[in-house]
């Protein structure tokens, strides 16, 4: 089986390690590859078969592609591929040859193998790149296609709002992928937990990605700017045994990461701290790990008070940061000079796609 696994561009890595551990829990042949065809935010995994013994003793096959949407972090979506290929020029090309190769290609899949005639079906689409076509176009010919395909073999049913099998359709640069999307049209990034917006909030799949380069301990845990909580809580999910703190300037915000946290079920493992971060020293007097998405654009609202709220942060952990912290922001000029004038050292840095934008995430000592 061929998986092709989304997650956010610039934590590939990451994602390939976390993919890996869980497959090696399985006990089954795989191989992993990250930006398969030189596309980013994109693994392939080839897996071969797994099986279980359920509670009468019957060996049971076990379906990867669930077990990896229920134990995933830092995936987004989890598609059983069909076929890939490489539609060199596709972008220079007027919109009717485009969407022909495209769909001379959808033709000859045997797409029949993924759905059966009785069951409704979707496309769901993703474009990215220069092209003459527009994602709607790549969907309406994929699903004319996979259509008149599957006519050869009974009536197939169509379903827009709520189909039994979801098709994905990426068009990726040059690069189209075809599969069977098993996430859903939500993806995972979107915790069930969340009840309660804040207006800039992170992925909880980048907060793991933060998790994982800050690599906690066990020891004490602030996020300094926690907003709706999504750091803290995803640390706490993970059954984190140190002391887990979320500090918050805004009253509203603090009241709805609790409300998250309450929805996640553990409210009870959190410190939530009404406070400002440029004092942090009045509310912690140290912390071991402090990992956090730090203002900037909506968040802040004046660019030009960045670099002093920056400036009296960093200055405020300094007084109490033990080991280690993992930051990301869009504010590249203001968060090295905040970190080099209070005696920081950059050990790691790397942009991460989110929002729209490529982000600076920083990991300091």
């Amino acid at each position: 089986m061929r998986l092709l696994l989304t997650t956010s561009q610039g934590i590939e890595d990451l994602a390939r390690a976390e993919v890996e551990n869980l497959l090696s829990e399985l006990g089954v042949p795989f191989r992993v590859e990250e930006k398969p065809l030189g596309v980013e935010g994109r693994l392939l995994a080839e897996v071969g078969e797994a099986y279980y013994t359920d509670g009468k003793g019957r060996k049971r096959e076990l379906s990867v592609s669930t077990y990896l949407n229920e134990r995933s972090r830092l995936l987004h979506r989890v598609i059983v591929e069909i076929a890939s290929e490489r539609f060199e020029g596709i972008g220079e090309e007027e919109p009717e040859n485009a969407l022909k190769r495209i769909e001379d290609f959808v033709k000859e899949l045997p797409v029949e193998r993924y759905v059966k005639v009785s069951e409704s079906f979707a496309v769901r689409s993703f474009r990215k790149g220069e092209h003459k076509i527009t994602s709607l176009d790549v969907s309406r010919t994929v699903g004319k296609a996979i259509f008149e395909r599957l006519e050869r073999f009974g009536r197939p049913k169509v379903n827009l709002d709520h189909p039994a099998v979801i098709f994905r359709a990426e068009l990726i640069g040059e690069i189209f992928f075809l599969g069977i999307d098993t996430t859903g049209d939500s993806s995972l990034h979107k915790r069930p937990w969340r009840v309660y917006d804040h207006p800039a909030h992170l992925k909880a799949s980048i907060a793991n990605a933060l998790i994982e380069l800050a690599n906690p301990d066990g020891g004490p845990f602030i996020d300094p700017f926690c907003g709706s909580g999504t750091i803290p809580i995803e640390l706490a999910l993970r059954g984190y045994t140190g002391e887990v703190t979320c500090l918050e300037k805004f009253r509203k915000h603090l009241y709805g990461a609790k409300m998250n946290a309450l929805s996640a079920g553990v409210i009870d493992r959190i410190n939530f701290i009404l406070g400002d971060a440029t004092k942090l020293s009045e509310h912690v007097e140290s912390v071991d790990f402090a990992v956090s998405n730090l203002p900037y654009g909506i968040k802040i609202g004046r660019k030009s008070a960045i670099p002093k709220l920056y400036m009296d942060f960093f200055g405020e952990l300094a007084e109490v940061l033990e080991k280690r912290g993992v930051f990301i922001t869009t504010e590249k000029r203001a968060i090295e000079k905040a970190i080099g004038e209070n005696g920081f050292k950059v050990i790691h840095h790397r942009l991460i796609g989110h929002g729209g934008l490529m982000v600076h995430t920083y990991i300091i000592e």
